[in-house]
């Protein structure tokens, strides 16, 4: 427990906060407003100031007392699904003692300065870094707001602040009997000055954090209907805005015929629009309700000039890529002498790895509200990359970036998508309302994308082709390693691109191979990443660690095997320098059962079911990871995982529940790759467009999953990826187990029939 209060005390300076908000706004709201900002990017201290006469929240402001005793939490990332809203206010609560019952969460609106992400330095939700970048910063939130609430009580009841305790939202005084509550205390408190240090709880003291079954922030919205997503935004005069996109990237549109879309009953206009991030123009039909803009899209009659368009298919593809595999490519990691290593090998192991395209495949299509005024623009969105969607936004409507005004919604999922590099559809939407406008509707457009542009409109997690040859000595040590990859970078051609990829290398193309584990004397990683290749890209849930993961996970269960050696034991062994990693292997091993005999076992059971298991670990957004599956092979092939045992070690859990339920929903969002997701191309248009042929996992195959947290005084870290890598590999591994076969490449679909 030392561990977590010395490294949070260590870090107290550097995110200590000030107050930007005071009297004006409790005038005007009769509320207490503080807004907290890290220090060294102000540069001092000072007393709690107001916004305006009319009390508007000044941005900035992660805490808001209401007359009520509201306590309202200002979150400066996403609510997507994976519990950010409830961990950030667990964070402000735990520091605050607030009655929980009394807490609520509010987006925050786009506003750099104020509501950066402390790990990358611009506002927006990605790389699991919401509560590992929010850690101190918002428990100093709740420890200053809690001080000056204290300070006001002190005074009111002319008592010194050391009497006074703070529980359930209410400040007391013990001797005496008598106590305040947050809402009595809101005018008096902003008045406090704030404390330039305050003293964080020790983890014997947390009521909030690392408990069970808290309710979760989202829910009853989301249960009730009240909840607000892009879809549920209504405005006055607003009409909806469906996209024509064309059949291949690349594509230029050089015709419209428009008279059947405007027959549509409800089709208002077309538009015809300079599209921001793809080829030449493109067209969309306006309407007023969602139905007939689809309708009237699907009218138009459109021409395409394909000839600077991307026509390969997907054999082709991979034989290019198989071809650029057998060719040295740029050095990432070059330790050691692979090259003799293997060539004195008493086995060598060489093995192709392929993963295919994948869609984010989020509940919720694209979509964006654009509400453009002639000075300024309101967005409301699922809003994920608040600065790179503000600053291109601004640049498309030639318009100052605070002008750019987004309001963030929640989100029906986005596993990366909507943090779009180029902000590609969040600039398609504001490009259609500028055109609208042109043309003369100057009213609020909804551009929506339907489940069909959402699979084929690009950005996927890029297409990977990995040739590994490994070397194995007399005793099955590993001697050396080599890997070379080949597949596009995802910065390539993005604002990101000149901060990321240093000496032709994207590090998002070969982390979790680059810096790999196992402690293998020789080690040489080889990229290469095509620059022809006319499919968009950009991340998707654990980014390169999805495809990373599944190869070296598999490798090493190769090695394993022709050691001779158990897959578990093996790993263990050539992880004595990585606690941690070792710390979670161990744990799913034991509760797995892996030193006890699968029943019904690789010889075959009842009518001919084979069973195995399998194990991966895996370390991504610092934290580790490792699963043991259970699978099951008829005799016709037909797989089924039986069961997952998780062990996850993310430093201190600040929700347990939400932890758990992270991990569960990134086993069965990798589960569905594993088995069936894949898109392919024909002639270079994508071939699934839906979740028919694009097909996510059904609740049927659902796996039973256990998951256990491993006890840590570290300070938190990320879990919305991290349970993503392991789990292909665990699987593919626990089929290998189950009836000899090893599987090389994603999806798993038919290779084990026939």
């Amino acid at each position: 427990m030392h561990v977590l209060k010395q490294h949070a005390q260590s870090r107290a300076a550097a995110l200590s906060t000030i107050n930007v908000s005071r009297r004006g706004f409790m005038k005007g709201a009769s509320g207490l407003a503080l807004g907290l900002y890290i220090a060294p990017l102000l540069g001092r201290n000072g007393q709690a100031r107001a916004a305006g006469d009319n009390g508007e929240f000044a941005p900035n402001a992660f805490v808001r007392v209401t007359p009520e005793g509201e306590v309202v939490v200002i979150a400066k990332h996403i609510e997507m699904g994976q519990g950010t809203y409830t961990g950030l206010a667990t964070l402000v609560a735990e520091e605050l003692d607030a009655d929980w019952s009394s807490v609520r969460v509010e987006g925050a609106p786009a506003d750099t300065q104020r509501y950066q992400n402390l790990a990358f330095g611009i506002q927006g939700t990605g790389g699991s870094t919401s509560i590992a970048n929010s850690f101190e910063q918002m428990r100093q939130a709740g420890a200053k707001a809690r001080a000056m609430l204290v300070g006001a009580a002190a005074e009111r009841l002319d008592v010194p602040p050391g009497s006074l305790s703070v529980s359930q939202s209410k400040v007391i005084h013990e001797a005496s009997g008598r106590e305040l509550g947050f809402g009595e205390l809101a005018e008096a408190a902003a008045d406090q000055p704030v404390p330039d240090e305050v003293t964080l709880k020790s983890p014997e003291q947390f009521t909030l954090i690392g408990k069970q079954r808290l309710m979760r922030q989202d829910s009853p919205a989301k249960t009730d209907g009240s909840a607000r997503f892009t879809q549920d935004v209504q405005l006055d005069g607003m009409l909806i805005a469906v996209p024509a996109h064309p059949p291949r990237f690349g594509s230029r549109l050089t015709g419209v015929d428009y008279a059947a879309a405007l027959e549509v009953p409800g089709v208002v206009a077309s538009v015809r629009f300079p599209s921001p991030t793809r080829d030449g123009d493109l067209v969309a039909v306006l309407a007023t309700n969602t139905w007939a803009a689809i309708k009237g899209r699907d009218a138009l009659t459109l021409e395409w000039d394909d000839s600077q368009a991307f026509t390969m298919g997907s054999e082709a593809l991979e034989a290019d890529y198989r071809e650029r595999a057998g060719q040295p490519g740029d050095t990432v990691t070059d330790r050691g002498d692979a090259s003799a290593a293997l060539n004195e090998a008493d086995q060598v192991i060489e093995a192709d790895y392929v993963v295919p395209y994948l869609a984010h495949a989020a509940m919720e299509p694209l979509n964006c509200v654009v509400d453009l005024q002639d000075d300024h623009v309101n967005i409301l969105n699922g809003e994920q990359w608040q600065t790179l969607d503000q600053q291109q936004v601004a640049k498309l409507l030639d318009l100052p970036p605070e002008q750019v005004r987004i309001q963030q919604l929640f989100a029906g999922g986005s596993f990366g998508r909507r943090a779009n590099p180029v902000s590609d559809y969040v600039l398609e939407a504001a490009a259609i309302a500028q055109a609208a406008r042109d043309q003369g509707q100057a009213v609020p457009i909804k551009m929506v994308w339907t489940r069909e542009d959402d699979t084929r409109g690009g950005h996927y997690r890029p297409f990977n082709y990995h040739r590994a040859r490994l070397a194995l000595d007399a005793d099955g040590n590993l001697t050396a390693w080599h890997q070379r990859l080949v597949g596009q970078s995802i910065m390539t051609d993005t604002p990101m691109e000149s901060m990321m990829v240093k000496d032709g290398i994207d590090p998002t193309s070969v982390e979790g191979v680059a810096e790999l584990a196992y402690g293998v004397p020789s080690l040489n990683v080889e990229l290469h990443t095509p620059s022809d290749i006319g499919v968009p890209v950009q991340w998707w849930r654990s980014v390169g660690h999805t495809h990373t993961g599944f190869s070296t996970e598999s490798l090493i269960d190769e090695a394993a095997v022709a050691a001779g050696q158990d897959p578990y034991r093996y790993r263990r062994e050539r992880l004595h320098e990585r606690p941690r990693w070792q710390g979670v292997l161990d744990l799913a091993a034991e509760k797995a059962g892996w030193s006890t005999p699968l029943e019904g076992g690789a010889e075959g059971g009842a009518e001919g079911v084979k069973r195995g298991r399998g194990i991966a670990v895996h370390e991504s957004f610092a934290s580790y990871v490792a699963q043991v599956a259970e699978v099951s092979v008829d005799a016709d092939g037909q797989l089924k995982v039986d069961r997952v045992v998780c062990a996850v070690d993310c430093g201190l859990a600040i929700n347990p529940d939400m932890v758990r339920a992270q991990m569960e929903g990134g086993i069965g969002f990798a589960l569905a790759a594993a088995l069936h997701s894949e898109l392919t191309l024909d002639d270079g248009q994508v071939q699934q467009s839906n979740f028919h042929d694009f097909q996510v996992l059904r609740l049927n195959e659902m796996p039973e999953i256990e998951v256990h947290i491993v006890p840590s005084a570290e300070a938190p870290t990320g879990v919305g990826e991290p349970g993503v890598p392991p789990l292909a590999p665990a699987v593919t591994n626990a089929i290998f187990a189950a009836t000899g076969q090893r599987i090389r490449r994603l999806p798993i679909a038919n290779q084990l029939k026939g």
